[in-house]
């Protein structure tokens, strides 16, 4: 497998994970467990932040963001719609990308000012292993809310996905 296509897979497995994430935090209840809920959409919220961040980055547009989450935070609704919105452009994104073009190095400045470079390849790592390691988060925020957080490996996601897989 190339690294692109590996990135296209790593990125359709994001999509799928946010997408049951969403469904199964609306199991938490929201006046029973406020405190778990309001956490949780805050930890997404700071996920799509930093997602739409990269996406300018990437894209070489102003993102518009100070800081890596807002001040107001949306409803669950608007979240989902935008994180799955953010999704699809990144799907879209990596799938047109070459090679060549994921060794290229960018220039951008991070929130606090600092200045920084990376290649567009290790831009899409880190949207990837940071969406992973806040979503676990938002897992043990709804166990303790008493609600199964779903079971977000890649690996159940390649199986799920293709089937066949599991006929080899």
């Amino acid at each position: 497998m190339s690294t692109p296509t590996l990135l296209l897979s790593l990125f359709q497995y994001k999509a799928w994970a946010n997408a049951e994430l969403f469904v199964e935090l609306r199991k938490v209840d929201p006046e029973a467990n406020e405190a778990q809920r309001h956490q949780a959409i805050r930890l997404l919220n700071h996920i799509h932040v930093v997602d739409r961040i990269f996406v300018g980055h990437l894209s070489g547009k102003p993102h518009g963001y100070t800081g890596t989450n807002t001040t107001e935070t949306p409803t669950l609704d608007e979240l989902q719609a935008a994180v799955t919105e953010t999704d699809r452009w990144y799907i879209d994104h990596v799938g047109a990308l070459t090679a060549e073009r994921l060794s290229e190095p960018v220039g951008f400045t991070f929130t606090d000012g600092l200045q920084g470079c990376m290649t567009r390849e290790e831009m899409l790592a880190h949207v990837i292993t940071h969406g992973g390691y806040h979503r676990g988060a938002v897992g043990n925020v709804m166990r303790q809310a008493d609600v199964q957080p779903p079971k977000d490996t890649f690996t159940r996601y390649l199986h799920t996905t293709e089937p066949e897989r599991r006929e080899r």
